[in-house]
């Protein structure tokens, strides 16, 4: 297991504060933020790469804070794969072999097998040079579980490679963890990356943890406005609760489980916001009229922004439903809010 004790790091002009955090043995974790959040700081911090004003890295119950790199048990990948282009891609596994007292026999049996579950044995003589983005990345996965640490930290590995690439290294990683079964922590900013990869998650923000938790629940429950907009939520409000509903400006909204009264913020998904051409109540629906001010292609969907009084609501639409309905701006619609997808914080 990985725990992070009031770990603090100051550099100049940016700090991550005392962050507390607790990763299961055998846990697929992730750690997400934006650029400059402090994701990589942290990672490298564990690994003893990065010197620490405060607080403790433990490592399967063992304090290693003041330990060199090397004695920590702890294998790291890097986006930029960090290759010895000197050497074949047998000779860059195996380098960190020579610093580790390992029996030979059962190294070269861990590295062969290794070898073969990433598919490089074909290319053990090969020159590093004249790799592929997605070959590097698998020879750069082999070097750090050469030696086979407890623990991997993996430093936004996929963001490096063209999205054919991306996907296989995705699907290498899964299977490499089932697999291998060691603590895997993984920096990102990608939210799709950990949905896929990931068990639990923490999000970080100007070197603060801002929640911690399982992947679908901080996606589907975010505690703050940040994680919230981070998730792809969007429709992000501040609003006084009273009598069970929400208001947001002059808009009064019904919401389930709300306080009985204060301030707070909702959160609702573009998905989860429903466009109509026609008006009908139901039970536990907010229905609202609203009038389409901008249509923006994203791909395979559009984003239609739609306002009603001061409150600008963004919600998506294939481009069969957008034709079909005959969506242009400055018409009326009517937007259908169910109160169960209302998130409330």
């Amino acid at each position: 297991m990985i725990r992070l004790e009031s770990l603090r790091i100051e550099l100049s002009g940016f700090t991550v504060h005392d962050i507390n955090l607790s990763i299961d043995d055998g846990e697929f974790f992730m750690l997400l933020g934006p650029t400059g959040a402090g994701k990589t700081l942290v990672l490298e911090a564990i690994a003893g790469i990065s010197p620490i004003t405060g607080g403790h890295v433990l490592v399967k119950d063992r304090d290693v804070t003041s330990l060199h790199p090397e004695d920590r048990g702890i294998g790291i990948v890097y986006q930029d794969y960090a290759l010895f282009p000197h050497l074949c891609v047998l000779d860059n596994i195996t380098y960190g072999l020579r610093y580790h007292r390992n029996d030979d026999l059962a190294s070269e049996k861990w590295v062969k097998w290794l070898m073969n579950q990433l598919g490089l044995m074909p290319l053990a003589d090969r020159s590093v040079k004249n790799l592929s983005g997605g070959e590097s990345q698998r020879v750069a996965l082999a070097r750090a579980l050469a030696v086979n640490p407890s623990v991997l930290l993996l430093d936004e590995p996929l963001s490096a490679l063209d999205p054919n690439f991306r996907e296989e290294i995705r699907e290498v990683l899964k299977r490499l963890h089932k697999e291998v079964g060691i603590t895997f922590l993984m920096v990102t900013h990608d939210f799709a990356e950990a949905l896929f990869l990931g068990e639990r998650m923490a999000v970080i923000n100007q070197g603060r943890v801002e929640q911690t938790g399982a992947v679908a629940e901080v996606f589907q429950r975010p505690s703050t406005p940040f994680v919230a907009e981070f998730v792809g939520m969007k429709n992000i409000f501040p609003v006084i609760f009273d009598r069970g509903k929400a208001f947001v400006e002059e808009l009064a909204l019904k919401v389930e489980a709300a306080p009985a009264k204060g301030r707070g913020h909702i959160a609702i998904r573009p998905e989860d916001i429903v466009l109509r051409k026609v008006a009908v109540s139901e039970n536990g629906i907010n229905l609202l009229r609203a009038k389409v001010l901008n249509i923006i292609q994203r791909g395979p969907y559009y984003e239609v922004s739609a306002g009603t009084g001061k409150i600008v609501f963004q919600t998506i639409l294939s481009k069969s439903d957008l034709l079909e309905m005959m969506v242009t701006e400055e018409r009326d619609f009517y937007l259908a809010i169910r109160t169960s997808d209302i998130h409330v914080f």
